[in-house]
C-alpha cells in the first residue's frame, strides 16, 4: 500500500471515530493496521479525535450584528445578517454550502437533470418533520418555492426563479422543477437563504408567520431587533444540532459585541472590529476565524438619477478610490482587492481582467468629459452593515477630492438601514456574502428586473448573456460569457467594488467546530448553530 493510500485510509478511520462509527478500541486496530505505532495512534485518537469529536449540550449565546426592529420572518424580505443568520437556524432548504464551500444536500438527497438542464427531480430525505410536528412532504417544498414566484410575489428571490415554468410533487418524496432553459446551477440556486421550506396549509398557501421550520432549533421567543430564543428541534434530520439552545442577540454596536465576548456573556460574535483584531487575539480564552471569502463591498449608484446617469462619473468615481489604502487602513489586510464586478478570485468563473487603480487624473479627465465639472454627492453607510463601514466612505471622500469630487458622507442610524436607506438612496454602502455560482449573484443584483438592483442597471447585452450564460453546459463557452458580463460590470456597470473581505469571527476556546469552515456567511455559512459544539 503506497503513502498516499495509507493516509486515505487513516484519514477514513479518523472521520469514522469522529461520527462514532468505531470505538476507541476499533480506532486504535484500524490506526495499527495502517502501520502506525501504539504511541502515535493514542496521540491520534487525543487530538483528532477525541478533542474533535462534537458533545451535545448547552446554550450557544451569539451577538448578531445587523438587526432591525423592522425584521420580518417572512423569507421573501430577509436582508439583514442577522435574519440571514436565524433563517439556517430555525428553517431549512433544498441544498446547502458544505463547511468546504461545496455543494451539499440539507432536505434533498439527491438531484438529477435533463440532457439540457431545464428539468431537475430532487429526492427529499424520509422523516423530515416541522417543529410543529407535522410530517414534511413534497408539497410543503412546492408551494413554498411557488411563494417566490408569481406576479402578486413581493419576494427578492423572484428573480432568482423566473426562469422556472412548474414546480410540481412527484409523491411525497420528490419534487420536480421545469425551466423554460436549461440551468446547470439549479441545485446551487436553491439554497439562497430566502428558499427556506416552510408548512403548506394545503391550498398552495405556506406559513411563514409562526416561525415553524424543519431546521436545527424551534424558536420559543422572538423580538424582532433585540433577540431570539431557540431549542433544539429533536426531529432535525440531520447530523448536528449539538447544543441544547440558542439564544442569539442583537450586538449592532461592534465595542458592545467584543466586550460581551471578552466577559464571557456571550459565546461568540458574526464580526469582529478589525482595528482590534490584534487586541482581540491576544484575550485570554479567545479564538479567532479569519476565513478568505466572496463577501463584497458595493457602492451602487442609481444609473438612472443624476449625476450617475452619466457613464463618466460612474468611472471617475471607480478611479477616484483607493483600493489598496483602504484595505490597508479599513479591513488591516483582512481582505483582497476588487474590480467593480462581484466574482471573487475564489469563485468559479472569475475573470481575470486589468485591475482597475487608483488613478486621480483619469477621474479627472472623465469628469471633464461628463461636462458637468466638479460635482457634489451624498454617500450614505452605517457601521451594523460593516464594522468601519463609515471610516471608509471618509476616506474614500479623500481620495476622491484630488479628482474634484466632493463625497458627503452620511451617517445613518443603524436601524432601519436596509427598509430607510439601501434600494432608497441613489449612493449607499452595502455588504453583500458571497454566492456560490455567478448566475445567483448577477440574477440577484445585476438582472435588468431584479427586485435588489441596486444600482438600476440596464444592460442589455448583459441580460442577454445572463440567459445565454445558465443554459449554456459547455464550460469553456460559460466561461467566455461570464467573462465578458464581469467587464459589463467594471466598464459600464453602476456600482463600485472596493473589496473582497475575509470573514473575521470570534468564539470563547472552548466553542469547538471542524477543520473547515464555510466562507459564504458569518458563522459558518450560518450553519455553526448546527456544526458547532461546546468541547
Amino acid at each position: 500500500m503506497s503513502n498516499r493510500d495509507t493516509d486515505a485510509l487513516l484519514a477514513q478511520i479518523i472521520e469514522a471515530a469522529r461520527r462514532k462509527r468505531l470505538s476507541r478500541r476499533g480506532f486504535m486496530e484500524g490506526a495499527l493496521a495502517t502501520g502506525a505505532t501504539v504511541a502515535a495512534a493514542s496521540t491520534l485518537w487525543s487530538t483528532d479525535v477525541a478533542a474533535q469529536t462534537p458533545q451535545r449540550g448547552g446554550t450557544f449565546r451569539v451577538g448578531v450584528h445587523d438587526g432591525n426592529t423592522a425584521d420580518s420572518l417572512d423569507p421573501g424580505t430577509t436582508e439583514s445578517v442577522y435574519m440571514i443568520q436565524l433563517s439556517h437556524a430555525c428553517r431549512s432548504y433544498l441544498t446547502l454550502i458544505t463547511n468546504t464551500n461545496e455543494l451539499g444536500g440539507d432536505i434533498a438527497t439527491s438531484w438529477e437533470a435533463s440532457a439540457d438542464a431545464s428539468e431537475w427531480r430532487f429526492k427529499l430525505a424520509s422523516g423530515v418533520t416541522f417543529h410543529s410536528g407535522k410530517a414534511m412532504t413534497a408539497q410543503d417544498v412546492v408551494d413554498s418555492l411557488n411563494f417566490h414566484r408569481g406576479e402578486k410575489t413581493t419576494s427578492a428571490a423572484k428573480a432568482l426563479l423566473s426562469d422556472v415554468t412548474d414546480i410540481s410533487a412527484d409523491g411525497d418524496d420528490t419534487v420536480v422543477i421545469k425551466l423554460s432553459s436549461g440551468n446547470a446551477d439549479l441545485p446551487f440556486l436553491v439554497s439562497d437563504y430566502h428558499l427556506v421550506i416552510l408548512p403548506s396549509d394545503g391550498n398552495g398557501n405556506v406559513d411563514w408567520q409562526s416561525g415553524d421550520g424543519t431546521g436545527p432549533y424551534k424558536i420559543v421567543n422572538h423580538e424582532p431587533g433585540v433577540r431570539t430564543e431557540l431549542v433544539r428541534h429533536d426531529g432535525f434530520h440531520r447530523d448536528g444540532a449539538y447544543f441544547d439552545a440558542v439564544h442569539m442577540l442583537v450586538l449592532n454596536d461592534p465595542n458592545a459585541r467584543q466586550t460581551a465576548l471578552i466577559t464571557g456573556d456571550i459565546d461568540a460574535i458574526t464580526t469582529v472590529d478589525l482595528k482590534t483584531v490584534s487586541l482581540l487575539k491576544r484575550a485570554p480564552g479567545i479564538a479567532f476565524d479569519d476565513v478568505p471569502s466572496g463577501s463584497h463591498v458595493t457602492l451602487p449608484m442609481f444609473c438612472d438619477v443624476a449625476p450617475f446617469d452619466n457613464l463618466d462619473v460612474r468611472l471617475a468615481l471607480k478611479y477616484a478610490i483607493n483600493r489598496e489604502e483602504i484595505i490597508e487602513k479599513i479591513l488591516f489586510g483582512h481582505g483582497s482587492i476588487g474590480n467593480d464586478h462581484p466574482i471573487a478570485p475564489s469563485l468559479p468563473y472569475w475573470a481575470d481582467l486589468e485591475q482597475r487603480q487608483y488613478d486621480p487624473d483619469k477621474a479627472k479627465f472623465h469628469m471633464e468629459k461628463s461636462g458637468l465639472g466638479n460635482i457634489n454627492v451624498s454617500l450614505s453607510a452605517a457601521d451594523s452593515v460593516m464594522s468601519g463601514a463609515v471610516d471608509m466612505c471618509v476616506l474614500f471622500a479623500e481620495h476622491a477630492k484630488a479628482a474634484g469630487i466632493n463625497i458627503d458622507v452620511v451617517r445613518e442610524p443603524n436601524d432601519g438601514y436596509w427598509s430607510n436607506v439601501w434600494l432608497v438612496k441613489p449612493f449607499v454602502f452595502v455588504q453583500w456574502g458571497a454566492r456560490p455560482t455567478p448566475d445567483v449573484m448577477f440574477s440577484l443584483a445585476y438582472k435588468d428586473d431584479a427586485a435588489w438592483n441596486e444600482s438600476h442597471w440596464q444592460n442589455k447585452r448583459f441580460n442577454e448573456l445572463l440567459l445565454l450564460a445558465k443554459a449554456e453546459l459547455d464550460q469553456d463557452k460559460r466561461a467566455d460569457m461570464y467573462k465578458e458580463m464581469q467587464l459589463l460590470c467594471r466598464d459600464d456597470g453602476g456600482t463600485i467594488v472596493p473589496f473582497f473581505i475575509n470573514r473575521t469571527m470570534a468564539r470563547r476556546d472552548n466553542v469547538k467546530h471542524g477543520e473547515f469552515i464555510a466562507s459564504n456567511w458569518e458563522m459558518d455559512g450560518a450553519r455553526a448553530y448546527e456544526r458547532w459544539w461546546f468541547g
